[in-house]
């Protein structure tokens, strides 16, 4: 399995144009540089009352299928 880190700082705002389905994708830069696209419903358990914010570590197939997101 491969992975990458990237920082997402979303504001409570900005996530709920996600939730709306009025944006269905979050895009973000890795750490590495890479530019990756998943879709901002796996966020959702990582919502507080401020946004999300943090680390994650998106984790895919080699084939390059998500397979787990997981807070740092």
């Amino acid at each position: 399995m491969q992975s990458i880190i990237v920082d997402i700082s979303l504001t409570t705002e900005q996530y709920l144009a996600h939730y709306r389905q009025q944006v269905t994708d979050v895009v973000a830069r890795s750490r590495d540089g890479r530019r990756v696209r998943f879709p901002s419903s796996l966020l959702q358990p990582y919502l507080l009352h401020d946004g999300i914010q943090g680390s994650f570590r998106i984790t895919f197939t080699q084939s390059g299928k998500f397979s787990a997101i997981e807070r740092l």
